[in-house]
Order: C-alpha cells, then structure tokens, then sequence
C-alpha cells in the first residue's frame, strides 16, 4: 500500500482545512486507518483513525468537535476535515494504515505516507 496525503496549506486560526489521503491498493477497504501529526521537536501524536467501512471512529481529545475523519472506499481515500482550527495544530499530518495494537500509538501503524503541512497563525 502507497499513501499520499494532500490538501494541507496556511490558513488563520478559526480556519478550515480538509486533508485527502488516497491510497493505491485493491485492499484498501479492508483497512482501519489512521491519520497523526508531528509538530517540530515533539512525537508523532494520535489524531483520529476511521474503520473499514466508516461505522466506528475514535479521535484525539484535542480533535474531537473539531476534527471529523471519514472515508470513501470507492475512491480509495481517507479524509481528516478540520475546522476550528488553532495555532497549536500546526504540524506535519501524516496519514497510514493501521495493523495492530493500540489505535493511539504509531506503533500499530505502518505504510505511512509523505505527510502535508499544516500551518495555523494567530
């Protein structure tokens, strides 16, 4: 599985963005996946994860009310809608494929894609 993730860019705080991840791969659909960021000097933190077929999501504390993760198998793509957002969720987003373990540690996930900056100013 390759991940490509876009949709990321400059944007005021309040703001609004969604990020795409599109997936090449026939087993796309069978996949929980995940999207999480990584500001500069800090880890890679969990942001939200989405199962196979959409029914179940599970999001960061600081995502939830903010951040809606959805998916749409037919087009092979995962998508992260942000609003609200906040200077504090600047970082790199990253988006892969979940394999097991602890959705909220990086460690489950693997296949991970390129990631797209996102830059929030005050």
């Amino acid at each position: 599985v390759q991940l490509q993730a876009s949709g990321g860019g400059l944007v005021q705080a309040g703001g609004s963005l969604r990020l795409s991840c599109a997936a090449s791969g026939r087993t796309f659909s069978s996949y929980v996946m995940g999207w999480f960021r990584q500001a500069p000097g800090k880890e890679r933190e969990f942001v939200a994860a989405i199962s196979w077929n959409g029914a179940r999501t599970h999001s960061s504390d600081s995502a939830k009310g903010r951040f809606t993760i959805s998916r749409d198998n037919a087009k092979n793509t995962v998508y992260l809608q942000m609003n609200s957002l906040k200077p504090e969720d600047t970082a790199i987003y990253y988006c892969a494929v979940f394999l097991g373990g602890s959705y909220y540690s990086p460690g489950g996930y693997d296949y991970w894609g390129q990631g797209t900056q996102v830059t929030v100013s005050s």
